[in-house]
Protein backbone atom coordinates (compact mmCIF):
# COMPACT_ATOMS: atom_id res chain seq x y z
CA UNK A 1 0.00 0.00 0.00
CA UNK A 2 3.18 2.39 0.96
CA UNK A 3 4.09 1.90 -2.41
CA UNK A 4 1.34 1.98 -4.80
CA UNK A 5 -1.81 3.79 -2.89
CA UNK A 6 -0.71 7.33 -3.38
CA UNK A 7 2.25 7.87 -4.84
CA UNK A 8 1.34 7.54 -7.93
CA UNK A 9 -22.54 17.10 -14.95
CA UNK A 10 -22.51 17.93 -18.56
CA UNK A 11 -21.29 20.12 -21.42
CA UNK A 12 -22.24 24.03 -21.66
CA UNK A 13 -23.73 24.66 -18.33
CA UNK A 14 -23.82 27.72 -16.98
CA UNK A 15 -20.94 28.30 -14.66
CA UNK A 16 -22.28 29.66 -11.27
CA UNK A 17 -23.28 27.19 -8.21
CA UNK A 18 -21.97 24.37 -9.92
CA UNK A 19 -20.74 23.07 -6.70
CA UNK A 20 -19.68 23.76 -3.10
CA UNK A 21 -16.01 24.27 -1.02
CA UNK A 22 -15.43 23.56 2.25
CA UNK A 23 -13.93 26.58 4.07
CA UNK A 24 -11.48 26.34 6.84
CA UNK A 25 -11.01 28.95 9.55
CA UNK A 26 -8.51 30.77 7.69
CA UNK A 27 -10.73 31.36 4.32
CA UNK A 28 -13.53 32.61 6.87
CA UNK A 29 -11.94 34.84 8.95
CA UNK A 30 -10.58 36.58 5.05
CA UNK A 31 -14.34 36.88 4.45
CA UNK A 32 -14.34 39.18 7.35
CA UNK A 33 -11.99 41.61 7.01
CA UNK A 34 -11.98 45.09 5.63
CA UNK A 35 -10.91 45.14 1.81
CA UNK A 36 -9.15 48.76 0.89
CA UNK A 37 -7.83 48.95 -2.97
CA UNK A 38 -5.38 51.06 -4.34
CA UNK A 39 -6.01 51.61 -8.65
CA UNK A 40 -3.85 53.64 -10.94
CA UNK A 41 -4.47 54.18 -14.60
CA UNK A 42 -1.98 56.21 -16.24
CA UNK A 43 -2.63 56.95 -19.96
CA UNK A 44 -1.33 60.23 -21.32
CA UNK A 45 1.62 60.09 -20.98
CA UNK A 46 3.62 63.12 -21.78
CA UNK A 47 7.37 62.10 -22.95
CA UNK A 48 5.88 58.97 -24.28
CA UNK A 49 2.93 57.19 -26.64
CA UNK A 50 -0.37 58.19 -24.71
CA UNK A 51 -2.61 54.88 -24.16
CA UNK A 52 -6.01 54.22 -24.81
CA UNK A 53 -7.05 52.62 -22.15
CA UNK A 54 -5.80 52.83 -19.05
CA UNK A 55 -7.87 55.37 -17.57
CA UNK A 56 -11.11 53.41 -18.55
CA UNK A 57 -10.03 50.48 -17.36
CA UNK A 58 -8.63 52.28 -13.79
CA UNK A 59 -12.09 53.82 -13.42
CA UNK A 60 -14.25 50.68 -14.42
CA UNK A 61 -12.17 48.74 -11.83
CA UNK A 62 -12.45 51.12 -9.38
CA UNK A 63 -16.46 50.92 -9.55
CA UNK A 64 -16.36 47.25 -9.82
CA UNK A 65 -14.49 47.00 -6.94
CA UNK A 66 -16.37 49.57 -5.17
CA UNK A 67 -19.72 47.47 -5.98
CA UNK A 68 -17.96 44.31 -4.30
CA UNK A 69 -17.35 46.09 -0.75
CA UNK A 70 -13.42 47.76 -1.58
CA UNK A 71 -12.66 50.89 -0.22
CA UNK A 72 -11.13 52.57 -3.27
CA UNK A 73 -8.67 55.27 -3.81
CA UNK A 74 -8.44 55.80 -7.47
CA UNK A 75 -5.49 57.90 -8.95
CA UNK A 76 -5.26 58.35 -12.99
CA UNK A 77 -2.58 59.89 -14.81
CA UNK A 78 -0.71 60.42 -11.69
CA UNK A 79 2.96 61.76 -11.36
CA UNK A 80 5.49 59.81 -10.09
CA UNK A 81 5.81 62.12 -6.65
CA UNK A 82 1.44 61.14 -6.63
CA UNK A 83 2.14 57.61 -7.10
CA UNK A 84 4.49 57.17 -4.40
CA UNK A 85 2.62 59.17 -1.98
CA UNK A 86 -0.20 56.68 -3.14
CA UNK A 87 1.79 53.47 -2.56
CA UNK A 88 3.33 54.67 0.84
CA UNK A 89 -0.56 55.63 2.06
CA UNK A 90 -1.74 52.02 0.73
CA UNK A 91 1.22 50.47 2.75
CA UNK A 92 0.52 52.03 5.69
CA UNK A 93 -3.53 51.35 5.64
CA UNK A 94 -2.76 48.17 5.37
CA UNK A 95 0.04 47.84 7.97
CA UNK A 96 -2.32 49.50 10.59
CA UNK A 97 -5.34 48.19 9.94
CA UNK A 98 -4.59 44.58 8.83
CA UNK A 99 -6.61 44.39 6.34
CA UNK A 100 -7.00 42.12 2.46
CA UNK A 101 -5.23 45.09 0.22
CA UNK A 102 -5.35 45.33 -4.03
CA UNK A 103 -3.54 47.17 -6.01
CA UNK A 104 -4.09 47.12 -9.89
CA UNK A 105 -2.17 49.32 -12.41
CA UNK A 106 -2.88 50.21 -16.00
CA UNK A 107 -0.27 51.63 -18.44
CA UNK A 108 3.34 51.64 -19.19
CA UNK A 109 5.72 49.65 -17.54
CA UNK A 110 9.35 48.18 -18.33
CA UNK A 111 12.42 46.27 -16.93
CA UNK A 112 15.96 47.52 -16.22
CA UNK A 113 17.85 44.72 -14.62
CA UNK A 114 15.37 42.27 -13.57
CA UNK A 115 13.56 45.27 -11.40
CA UNK A 116 9.92 46.15 -12.93
CA UNK A 117 9.50 49.60 -13.04
CA UNK A 118 5.59 51.56 -13.18
CA UNK A 119 6.12 54.25 -15.36
CA UNK A 120 3.88 57.71 -14.31
CA UNK A 121 2.86 60.45 -16.69
CA UNK A 122 5.96 62.63 -15.91
CA UNK A 123 8.41 60.38 -16.95
CA UNK A 124 11.02 61.85 -19.32
CA UNK A 125 13.84 58.94 -19.49
CA UNK A 126 16.53 59.30 -22.60
CA UNK A 127 18.47 56.70 -21.34
CA UNK A 128 18.25 53.36 -19.70
CA UNK A 129 20.20 55.33 -16.43
CA UNK A 130 17.00 57.22 -16.38
CA UNK A 131 14.44 54.93 -15.47
CA UNK A 132 15.23 54.48 -11.74
CA UNK A 133 14.91 57.86 -11.12
CA UNK A 134 11.94 58.45 -13.35
CA UNK A 135 9.59 55.31 -12.71
CA UNK A 136 8.22 53.70 -9.53
CA UNK A 137 10.16 50.40 -8.49
CA UNK A 138 7.70 47.77 -8.20
CA UNK A 139 10.14 46.48 -5.28
CA UNK A 140 9.00 49.47 -2.56
CA UNK A 141 5.58 47.93 -3.00
CA UNK A 142 6.49 44.71 -2.47
CA UNK A 143 8.71 45.26 -0.13
CA UNK A 144 6.05 47.56 2.10
CA UNK A 145 3.90 44.76 2.32
CA UNK A 146 6.13 42.59 3.32
CA UNK A 147 6.15 44.37 5.97
CA UNK A 148 3.02 45.27 6.43
CA UNK A 149 2.75 41.34 7.20
CA UNK A 150 -0.97 41.91 6.76
CA UNK A 151 -3.05 38.78 6.31
CA UNK A 152 -3.55 39.21 2.12
CA UNK A 153 -2.62 40.77 -1.01
CA UNK A 154 -3.38 40.73 -4.66
CA UNK A 155 -1.16 42.93 -6.79
CA UNK A 156 -2.36 43.28 -10.70
CA UNK A 157 -0.26 44.73 -13.32
CA UNK A 158 -1.62 45.34 -16.82
CA UNK A 159 1.74 47.26 -17.90
CA UNK A 160 3.32 44.90 -20.15
CA UNK A 161 2.95 47.25 -23.41
CA UNK A 162 5.89 47.89 -25.50
CA UNK A 163 8.78 50.27 -24.02
CA UNK A 164 7.19 53.41 -24.71
CA UNK A 165 10.93 54.93 -24.76
CA UNK A 166 12.20 52.80 -28.42
CA UNK A 167 13.19 55.50 -30.03
CA UNK A 168 15.65 56.30 -27.62
CA UNK A 169 17.25 53.50 -26.26
CA UNK A 170 16.16 49.69 -26.34
CA UNK A 171 15.71 47.69 -23.18
CA UNK A 172 17.39 43.41 -23.24
CA UNK A 173 13.61 42.13 -22.28
CA UNK A 174 10.38 43.59 -23.43
CA UNK A 175 7.70 43.58 -20.79
CA UNK A 176 8.19 43.04 -17.15
CA UNK A 177 10.26 40.25 -15.83
CA UNK A 178 9.05 37.50 -13.31
CA UNK A 179 9.03 37.52 -10.09
CA UNK A 180 7.98 35.69 -7.04
CA UNK A 181 4.99 36.98 -5.02
CA UNK A 182 5.77 37.87 -1.23
CA UNK A 183 4.13 36.19 1.64
CA UNK A 184 0.30 35.78 1.20
CA UNK A 185 -0.15 37.68 -2.05
CA UNK A 186 -0.86 36.80 -5.02
CA UNK A 187 1.28 38.70 -8.44
CA UNK A 188 -1.10 39.06 -11.88
CA UNK A 189 0.44 40.42 -14.86
CA UNK A 190 -1.53 40.83 -18.09
CA UNK A 191 1.09 38.47 -20.03
CA UNK A 192 3.86 36.25 -19.44
CA UNK A 193 6.91 37.44 -18.23
CA UNK A 194 9.32 39.00 -20.77
CA UNK A 195 6.63 39.70 -23.49
CA UNK A 196 3.70 42.75 -23.96
CA UNK A 197 0.53 42.76 -23.65
CA UNK A 198 -2.69 44.67 -26.48
CA UNK A 199 -4.37 47.95 -24.83
CA UNK A 200 -7.27 46.18 -26.66
CA UNK A 201 -9.92 47.47 -29.55
CA UNK A 202 -12.77 48.24 -26.90
CA UNK A 203 -13.00 50.54 -23.79
CA UNK A 204 -11.10 48.19 -21.99
CA UNK A 205 -7.50 46.43 -22.43
CA UNK A 206 -7.65 42.91 -23.18
CA UNK A 207 -6.68 41.74 -20.16
CA UNK A 208 -8.85 44.00 -17.59
CA UNK A 209 -11.64 43.35 -19.94
CA UNK A 210 -11.85 40.10 -19.25
CA UNK A 211 -10.59 40.20 -15.44
CA UNK A 212 -13.55 42.85 -15.00
CA UNK A 213 -15.89 40.38 -16.39
CA UNK A 214 -14.54 37.56 -14.15
CA UNK A 215 -14.51 39.06 -10.85
CA UNK A 216 -17.93 39.89 -11.08
CA UNK A 217 -18.71 36.19 -11.16
CA UNK A 218 -20.48 35.46 -7.45
CA UNK A 219 -19.03 32.33 -5.10
CA UNK A 220 -15.25 32.44 -7.86
CA UNK A 221 -12.50 31.92 -5.40
CA UNK A 222 -9.53 34.46 -6.22
CA UNK A 223 -7.10 32.30 -7.99
CA UNK A 224 -10.22 30.20 -9.74
CA UNK A 225 -11.17 34.15 -11.35
CA UNK A 226 -7.46 34.16 -12.95
CA UNK A 227 -7.25 31.40 -14.47
CA UNK A 228 -10.36 31.86 -15.85
CA UNK A 229 -8.64 35.28 -17.20
CA UNK A 230 -5.71 33.37 -18.52
CA UNK A 231 -8.07 31.01 -20.81
CA UNK A 232 -10.37 33.60 -21.96
CA UNK A 233 -6.94 35.84 -22.48
CA UNK A 234 -5.54 33.14 -24.63
CA UNK A 235 -8.36 32.24 -26.24
CA UNK A 236 -9.03 35.58 -27.73
CA UNK A 237 -5.60 36.25 -28.63
CA UNK A 238 -4.88 33.15 -30.23
CA UNK A 239 -2.17 32.41 -27.86
CA UNK A 240 -0.19 35.75 -28.72
CA UNK A 241 -0.84 36.62 -25.09
CA UNK A 242 -1.40 34.18 -21.92
CA UNK A 243 -1.08 36.16 -18.38
CA UNK A 244 0.74 34.52 -15.74
CA UNK A 245 0.96 34.65 -11.91
CA UNK A 246 2.58 33.90 -8.97
CA UNK A 247 1.10 32.89 -5.98
CA UNK A 248 2.01 32.15 -2.12
CA UNK A 249 -1.87 32.08 -1.01
CA UNK A 250 -2.28 29.77 2.07
CA UNK A 251 -6.14 30.20 1.93
CA UNK A 252 -8.96 30.70 -0.59
CA UNK A 253 -10.46 34.37 -0.85
CA UNK A 254 -13.55 35.53 -2.74
CA UNK A 255 -14.10 38.84 -4.11
CA UNK A 256 -17.69 38.23 -3.69
CA UNK A 257 -18.39 35.42 -1.27
CA UNK A 258 -20.96 32.86 -0.81
CA UNK A 259 -24.18 33.80 0.84
CA UNK A 260 -23.71 30.27 2.85
CA UNK A 261 -20.44 28.87 3.83
CA UNK A 262 -20.19 25.17 5.04
CA UNK A 263 -17.98 22.43 5.63
CA UNK A 264 -18.50 19.50 3.47
CA UNK A 265 -19.37 15.96 4.61
CA UNK A 266 -17.31 13.53 2.86
CA UNK A 267 -20.55 12.30 1.49
CA UNK A 268 -20.69 15.82 -0.58
CA UNK A 269 -17.25 15.50 -1.71
CA UNK A 270 -17.22 11.68 -2.97
CA UNK A 271 -20.65 12.99 -4.96
CA UNK A 272 -19.28 15.85 -6.02
CA UNK A 273 -16.02 14.38 -7.37
CA UNK A 274 -18.30 11.81 -8.59
CA UNK A 275 -19.76 14.45 -10.80
CA UNK A 276 -16.42 16.08 -12.42
CA UNK A 277 -14.92 12.29 -12.84
CA UNK A 278 -18.09 11.62 -15.21
CA UNK A 279 -17.56 14.86 -17.07
CA UNK A 280 -13.64 14.66 -17.50
CA UNK A 281 -14.23 11.11 -18.38
CA UNK A 282 -16.49 12.71 -21.29
CA UNK A 283 -13.97 14.88 -22.60
CA UNK A 284 -10.67 13.99 -21.81
CA UNK A 285 -10.51 12.35 -25.63
CA UNK A 286 -11.52 15.82 -27.12
CA UNK A 287 -10.19 16.90 -30.66
CA UNK A 288 -11.82 20.28 -30.06
CA UNK A 289 -10.87 23.64 -27.75
CA UNK A 290 -14.79 23.72 -26.20
CA UNK A 291 -15.18 20.87 -24.34
CA UNK A 292 -12.03 21.52 -22.74
CA UNK A 293 -12.47 25.56 -22.35
CA UNK A 294 -15.48 24.54 -20.80
CA UNK A 295 -14.66 22.20 -18.32
CA UNK A 296 -11.62 24.68 -17.49
CA UNK A 297 -14.39 27.68 -17.13
CA UNK A 298 -16.38 25.28 -14.72
CA UNK A 299 -13.59 23.77 -12.27
CA UNK A 300 -10.54 26.33 -12.85
CA UNK A 301 -8.77 24.14 -9.85
CA UNK A 302 -10.59 20.86 -10.66
CA UNK A 303 -9.38 17.53 -10.03
CA UNK A 304 -8.40 17.09 -13.49
CA UNK A 305 -7.73 21.03 -14.47
CA UNK A 306 -3.61 20.23 -14.91
CA UNK A 307 -4.72 16.93 -17.41
CA UNK A 308 -7.40 19.57 -19.16
CA UNK A 309 -5.00 21.84 -19.47
CA UNK A 310 -2.44 19.61 -21.38
CA UNK A 311 -5.32 18.09 -23.76
CA UNK A 312 -6.16 21.77 -24.88
CA UNK A 313 -2.31 22.27 -25.21
CA UNK A 314 -2.32 19.30 -27.43
CA UNK A 315 -5.24 20.28 -29.72
CA UNK A 316 -4.30 23.59 -29.70
CA UNK A 317 -1.11 23.53 -31.47
CA UNK A 318 -2.58 21.17 -33.55
CA UNK A 319 -5.03 23.42 -34.56
CA UNK A 320 -2.07 25.87 -35.51
CA UNK A 321 -1.45 28.04 -32.14
CA UNK A 322 1.69 29.38 -31.47
CA UNK A 323 1.57 30.18 -27.76
CA UNK A 324 4.19 32.83 -26.66
CA UNK A 325 6.86 31.41 -24.30
CA UNK A 326 7.77 32.86 -20.56
CA UNK A 327 11.36 34.44 -21.26
CA UNK A 328 14.42 32.90 -20.04
CA UNK A 329 15.20 33.95 -16.03
CA UNK A 330 18.19 32.51 -15.88
CA UNK A 331 20.40 34.76 -13.38
CA UNK A 332 17.51 36.49 -11.88
CA UNK A 333 17.32 37.10 -8.33
CA UNK A 334 13.60 38.06 -7.81
CA UNK A 335 12.24 34.20 -9.03
CA UNK A 336 13.07 30.68 -8.51
CA UNK A 337 12.04 30.64 -12.07
CA UNK A 338 8.89 28.09 -13.95
CA UNK A 339 8.82 25.75 -16.09
CA UNK A 340 6.71 23.22 -18.26
CA UNK A 341 6.59 19.24 -17.39
CA UNK A 342 8.22 17.39 -20.09
CA UNK A 343 6.07 15.07 -21.98
CA UNK A 344 6.72 11.00 -21.45
CA UNK A 345 8.56 9.92 -24.62
CA UNK A 346 9.24 5.94 -25.92
CA UNK A 347 12.50 4.86 -24.90
CA UNK A 348 12.56 7.35 -21.80
CA UNK A 349 14.02 4.96 -18.92
CA UNK A 350 14.88 5.40 -14.87
CA UNK A 351 15.96 3.01 -12.28
CA UNK A 352 15.28 3.87 -8.35
CA UNK A 353 16.24 2.09 -5.44
CA UNK A 354 13.56 1.93 -2.47
CA UNK A 355 14.84 2.91 1.26
CA UNK A 356 13.33 2.53 4.35
CA UNK A 357 13.75 5.97 5.85
CA UNK A 358 14.28 4.52 9.52
CA UNK A 359 16.61 2.17 9.35
CA UNK A 360 18.39 3.12 6.13
CA UNK A 361 18.30 -0.60 4.40
CA UNK A 362 17.15 -0.98 0.99
CA UNK A 363 14.75 -2.68 0.06
CA UNK A 364 14.65 -2.91 -3.57
CA UNK A 365 15.93 -1.68 -6.52
CA UNK A 366 14.10 -1.31 -10.19
CA UNK A 367 13.69 -0.11 -13.80
CA UNK A 368 10.69 1.55 -15.47
CA UNK A 369 10.94 2.19 -19.25
CA UNK A 370 8.29 3.83 -21.29
CA UNK A 371 7.69 1.27 -24.47
CA UNK A 372 4.60 3.52 -25.75
CA UNK A 373 2.64 6.87 -25.83
CA UNK A 374 -0.32 7.19 -26.51
CA UNK A 375 -2.71 10.67 -27.12
CA UNK A 376 -3.45 9.83 -23.07
CA UNK A 377 -0.91 7.31 -21.80
CA UNK A 378 2.61 6.28 -21.11
CA UNK A 379 2.32 2.54 -20.72
CA UNK A 380 5.64 1.24 -19.17
CA UNK A 381 7.17 -2.39 -19.38
CA UNK A 382 6.62 -3.21 -15.81
CA UNK A 383 3.02 -2.83 -16.06
CA UNK A 384 3.20 0.59 -14.39
CA UNK A 385 0.81 2.89 -16.60
CA UNK A 386 0.68 7.29 -16.42
CA UNK A 387 -0.85 9.57 -18.11
CA UNK A 388 1.09 12.18 -19.91
CA UNK A 389 2.20 14.17 -16.65
CA UNK A 390 3.46 11.16 -14.94
CA UNK A 391 0.55 10.94 -12.62
CA UNK A 392 0.48 6.54 -12.09
CA UNK A 393 -3.20 5.10 -13.63
CA UNK A 394 -1.72 1.28 -12.83
CA UNK A 395 0.93 0.50 -10.79
CA UNK A 396 4.13 -2.30 -10.95
CA UNK A 397 1.46 -4.25 -8.41
CA UNK A 398 -1.83 -3.94 -10.18
CA UNK A 399 -3.41 -1.34 -8.19
CA UNK A 400 -6.01 1.17 -10.82
CA UNK A 401 -6.03 4.81 -10.13
CA UNK A 402 -8.76 7.29 -10.74
CA UNK A 403 -7.23 10.50 -12.98
CA UNK A 404 -5.23 12.44 -10.44
CA UNK A 405 -2.76 15.14 -11.19
CA UNK A 406 0.05 14.72 -8.64
CA UNK A 407 2.36 16.15 -10.95
CA UNK A 408 1.46 19.41 -12.20
CA UNK A 409 1.51 20.88 -16.08
CA UNK A 410 3.53 23.82 -14.99
CA UNK A 411 5.96 23.98 -11.79
CA UNK A 412 6.00 27.51 -9.96
CA UNK A 413 7.08 28.14 -6.70
CA UNK A 414 3.93 28.79 -4.55
CA UNK A 415 1.42 27.12 -6.61
CA UNK A 416 -1.39 25.10 -4.13
CA UNK A 417 -3.91 22.51 -5.20
CA UNK A 418 -5.83 19.82 -4.18
CA UNK A 419 -5.88 16.08 -5.23
CA UNK A 420 -8.90 13.32 -4.82
CA UNK A 421 -7.94 9.78 -5.98
CA UNK A 422 -9.85 6.61 -5.96
CA UNK A 423 -7.82 3.07 -5.64
CA UNK A 424 -8.53 0.28 -6.22
CA UNK A 425 -6.80 -2.97 -5.26
CA UNK A 426 -5.97 -6.16 -7.58
CA UNK A 427 -8.59 -8.22 -5.58
CA UNK A 428 -11.66 -4.86 -5.91
CA UNK A 429 -10.81 -3.37 -2.64
CA UNK A 430 -11.11 0.12 -3.62
CA UNK A 431 -9.88 3.15 -0.61
CA UNK A 432 -9.77 7.13 -1.37
CA UNK A 433 -6.84 9.50 -0.50
CA UNK A 434 -7.13 13.20 -0.28
CA UNK A 435 -4.13 15.63 0.10
CA UNK A 436 -3.19 19.40 -0.65
CA UNK A 437 -0.05 20.07 -2.61
CA UNK A 438 1.97 22.83 -2.70
CA UNK A 439 5.66 23.40 -4.38
CA UNK A 440 7.28 24.85 -1.97
CA UNK A 441 11.09 25.61 -3.45
CA UNK A 442 13.66 24.92 -5.49
CA UNK A 443 16.28 23.48 -3.63
CA UNK A 444 19.62 21.19 -4.26
CA UNK A 445 19.13 17.06 -3.79
CA UNK A 446 21.70 14.92 -4.11
CA UNK A 447 21.00 10.93 -5.05
CA UNK A 448 23.07 8.45 -6.79
CA UNK A 449 21.90 9.86 -10.06
CA UNK A 450 23.63 12.96 -9.31
CA UNK A 451 22.68 16.60 -8.24
CA UNK A 452 19.72 18.37 -9.23
CA UNK A 453 18.21 21.61 -8.59
CA UNK A 454 14.69 20.56 -8.06
CA UNK A 455 11.22 21.68 -7.35
CA UNK A 456 10.23 20.45 -3.88
CA UNK A 457 6.54 19.53 -3.47
CA UNK A 458 5.11 18.31 -0.50
CA UNK A 459 1.45 16.84 0.08
CA UNK A 460 -0.45 16.61 3.46
CA UNK A 461 -3.46 14.42 3.27
CA UNK A 462 -5.61 11.18 4.41
CA UNK A 463 -6.53 7.96 3.06
CA UNK A 464 -9.10 5.26 4.11
CA UNK A 465 -7.95 1.97 4.57
CA UNK A 466 -9.77 -1.11 6.21
CA UNK A 467 -7.61 -1.03 9.51
CA UNK A 468 -8.62 3.02 9.67
CA UNK A 469 -7.53 6.19 8.65
CA UNK A 470 -4.01 6.78 7.90
CA UNK A 471 -2.61 10.41 7.81
CA UNK A 472 0.51 10.98 4.88
CA UNK A 473 3.15 13.44 4.12
CA UNK A 474 4.93 12.74 0.77
CA UNK A 475 7.90 14.67 -0.23
CA UNK A 476 9.00 15.13 -3.61
CA UNK A 477 11.47 16.65 -5.25
CA UNK A 478 11.16 17.32 -9.19
CA UNK A 479 13.55 18.22 -11.95
CA UNK A 480 10.74 19.32 -15.38
CA UNK A 481 13.34 17.86 -17.56
CA UNK A 482 12.36 14.36 -16.12
CA UNK A 483 9.13 12.65 -16.38
CA UNK A 484 9.49 11.18 -12.74
CA UNK A 485 10.55 12.54 -9.82
CA UNK A 486 14.38 12.46 -8.75
CA UNK A 487 13.68 11.34 -5.25
CA UNK A 488 10.53 10.99 -3.11
CA UNK A 489 10.24 10.32 0.79
CA UNK A 490 6.49 9.31 2.39
CA UNK A 491 5.45 8.56 5.86
CA UNK A 492 2.38 7.37 7.00
CA UNK A 493 1.08 7.68 10.64
CA UNK A 494 -2.22 6.01 12.15
CA UNK A 495 -2.84 7.78 15.36
CA UNK A 496 0.11 10.12 15.37
CA UNK A 497 2.18 6.87 15.17
CA UNK A 498 4.34 6.16 12.69
CA UNK A 499 3.47 3.21 10.41
CA UNK A 500 5.44 2.95 7.74
CA UNK A 501 8.55 5.37 5.98
CA UNK A 502 9.87 5.03 2.65
CA UNK A 503 12.22 6.73 0.11
CA UNK A 504 12.58 6.47 -3.25
CA UNK A 505 15.96 7.35 -5.20
CA UNK A 506 16.85 7.91 -8.67
CA UNK A 507 19.75 5.78 -9.46
CA UNK A 508 20.34 6.19 -13.23
CA UNK A 509 18.40 7.81 -15.93
CA UNK A 510 17.83 7.76 -19.80
CA UNK A 511 16.38 10.56 -21.41
CA UNK A 512 15.11 9.50 -25.15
Amino acid sequence: MLKTGVAGGSLFLPLARTRAWAQSDGALKLIGLPKIALVIGNSRYRSAPELKNPANDANAMGTTLKAAGFEVTLKLDGGRAELIAAIQSHVQTLTKRQCVGLFYFAGHGLQLAWRNFLLPVDAAVKKLDDVPAQGVDLGSLIDGITKAANPMNIIVLDACRENPFARDFRVEQKGLSQMDAPPGTLLAYATSPGNVASDGDGANGLYTEHLLREIQVKEARIEDVFKRVRLGVRRKSNGAQIPWESTSLEEDFYILPPEHLKKLSDAEKGRQFKEELALWERIQNATEPAPLEDYLKRYPSGNFSELAQLRLEIVLARQGERRIQIASQENNPFTQGSAFTRIAKVGDSYTYRNIDMRTKAERSVYTTTVIKVTDTEAIHDNGLVTDLLGNQLRSRGGFSNSPAQLVPLEFSVGRRWSVRTEVTDPKGGTFTAEQTIRILRREAVTVPAGSFNAYLLEGRGQRTNPAGLIDFVIRRWYVPEFQRPVAREQVNRRDKKIIGTERLELVAYKLA
